[in-house]
């Protein structure tokens, strides 16, 4: 006979999948996402076939279904990143220009195979004890190993449950995985709730029943799904006890508030913990990709997000004309109430200030580093190194929100002349558009572009916090050029920075590096730089490119072109003999 609960919990934490929502696999969906990858792929002139992209993704996730078993029977699990999920699992046998494009999308990838392949359902209970938690005061989190923990949230939003969670933890986005303890730690440190005072309920033995009693959680429960009784391998930990759904949690949780030890909380027998099953699911591939077919070499269009693409705009776009620091206060003003608690009141003003210092030891951070801050040493190292435990969880759990928000928030951003023009002609003349770009958010540039309406005419986002180097290092421009194919002799890179932008392009191999004016470099160091060879042009402003790129070979394979038109002095400036 199992256990009951019999304690009022200081916080509820719950699973995801298998508690809050029921999966179950939608005829096609997997189809659906080849043929949304495919698309995808296609925009930077890779056409694969989608029955060979359905193919690779059902191998790869076959992969990481055994990755996970294996990883559930570690001690304390790191999650895997994005990118390496994309790159070693679900693209690993794709050629590399198509496997790059996936990379540098792998946020987008991972969010549309959870939405797409995956069909969620509510489960019946789910909203009875919620509403029973928050009448009660009893904080709900949810703690979910998640590859995306993006489309989790926007599920939760969907069907108007956000504001009933007050932490959400997601592996993925904290970096630990259950059944490795942290990650359940990270979400009492959040709620300043005692493990032992806390209920958790998964579904899984190996993952949730392991995790929850290595952190010392006080109730751990199972609601059955259909991966409860088929664990990968023996597991000796027990729940206190298993329910069918949702339901049975809140008829027990009702039955400990009312005080009524006899609440039907039992469950009478141990549940079947099998040993390991060979998993007939996995689905082998022979089909290794168009690896085959050689394509000339192309020359492709780099060019820079910040200052080419797009300005700050704070005096036009800030109807209050406040600068950067209105901004920054909107982030600041997130920030206090998400750590804000009757103990722990933090103002506005307070966060701010937290905020724009965190800001500048980050920015001799990561000249000191060549790679971006991680989003979680930002928020919880540098923004809460002096907070609560109970705050510096909060950061943990929010971190990657946090600096997506920032990164579309800090500065609002107006489309510069000529780039739309400049994007269609470059797609016109066959040379495809990659963004390289140095950003705290990959994420934010992208929301940027989609808002400017230029995203279309994009093939591929090279960003500094997703690849792990930043400009002047040249590994972001090499992975422009395979995401497109490209040959760096034939290629373009414009961007408005010197020592970043036109360093990076030549390390690479770039002939044409293009500075324009208007961004943060001042006249006198873009002048420094043609004269010295670093920049080959500088412009007044993005359009000016078009009828270079007009009279410029795309491919190897292209026949000679008449010479560029000549250009206005105060738009093109040659490099000097």
């Amino acid at each position: 006979m199992a256990s009951q609960p019999s304690d009022r919990p200081d916080a509820l934490l719950l699973d995801f999948g298998g508690v809050i929502m029921l999966t179950s696999k939608p005829q096609g969906g997997l189809q659906t996402a080849a043929e949304a990858v495919a698309a995808r792929l296609a925009r930077a002139g890779h056409q694969l076939a989608p029955e060979l992209l359905v193919s690779s993704l059902q191998a790869g996730r076959a992969a990481l279904k055994h990755w996970k078993h294996a990883a559930s029977r570690r001690r304390a699990p790191v999650e895997l990143g994005h990118r390496e999920i994309v790159a070693d699992f679900l693209a690993a046998d794709l050629p590399d220009g198509p496997r790059e494009v996936l990379v540098s999308e792998a946020v987008w990838l991972l969010d549309l195979l959870a939405t797409t392949v995956s069909h969620h359902e509510l489960r019946a209970g789910v909203t009875d004890l919620l509403d029973t938690a928050a009448i009660h005061g009893i904080p709900v989190g949810i703690v979910s190993n998640a590859h995306s923990g993006r489309s989790h949230r926007a599920l939760l939003d969907e069907h108007g449950l956000t504001g009933r969670i007050a932490v959400q933890v997601y592996s993925d986005e904290v970096g630990v995985r259950k059944p490795n303890p942290a990650i359940m730690r990270i979400a009492t440190d959040a709620l300043a709730a005692e493990p032992g005072r806390s209920w958790y309920v998964g579904d899984t033995f190996d993952r949730d029943v392991v995790a929850a009693r290595r952190a010392g959680i006080g109730t751990v429960l199972l609601t059955r799904s259909q991966h409860t009784h088929v664990p990968p391998f023996a597991v000796r930990e027990r729940p206190d006890a298993v329910f069918q759904d949702p339901n049975g949690v809140h008829s027990a949780l009702l039955a400990v508030l009312a005080g009524d030890e006899d609440g039907g909380t039992s469950v009478r027998g141990e549940p079947p913990v099998p040993g390991w099953r060979a998993d007939d699911t996995v689905l082998a591939s022979d089909a290794a990709g168009p690896a085959g077919a050689h394509r000339p070499a192309r020359g492709a269009l780099l060019i820079d997000h910040g200052g080419v693409i797009s300005h700050s705009g704070w005096g036009e776009a800030n109807a209050n004309g406040a600068g950067e620091e209105n901004g920054l206060r909107e982030i600041a003003g997130v920030v206090s109430a998400l750590l804000t608690s009757p103990e722990e009141p933090l103002d506005v003003e307070t966060a701010l200030s937290l905020v724009t210092s965190a800001r500048a030891e980050a920015k001799a951070l990561k000249r000191e580093l060549a790679h971006e801050v991680p989003p979680h040493t930002f928020w919880v190292e540098l923004v809460g190194k002096h907070l609560s435990a109970r705050q510096r969880a909060l950061l943990a759990t929010e971190a990657h929100q946090l600096t997506y928000r920032l990164g579309v928030t800090k500065s609002r951003r107006t489309l510069r002349e000529g780039v739309t023009a400049l994007l269609t002609t470059a797609r016109e003349y066959g040379f495809p558009v990659v963004v390289v770009s140095n950003t705290i958010s990959g994420l934010a540039v992208r929301a940027i572009c989609e808002n400017h309406g230029i995203d279309h005419l994009i093939a591929a986002y090279i960003c500094s916090d997703e690849l792990g180097a930043r400009k002047p290092a040249p590994e972001l421009v090499h992975a422009a050029l395979r995401a497109v194919d490209a040959a760096a002799g034939l290629s373009w890179f414009v961007g408005d920075k010197p020592q970043t932008d036109a360093a990076a392009a030549r390390a690479a191999g770039i002939p044409h590096r293009v500075l324009v004016r208007g961004g943060s470099t001042a006249e006198p160091a873009l002048q420094r730089a043609l004269d010295t060879g670093l920049a080959t042009a500088v412009l007044d402003h993005p359009g000016n490119l078009r009828p270079l790129l007009e009279a410029a070979p795309p491919s190897a394979a292209a026949p000679p072109s008449a010479a560029a038109p000549a250009l206005p002095a105060a738009d093109l400036q040659p490099t000097a003999p």
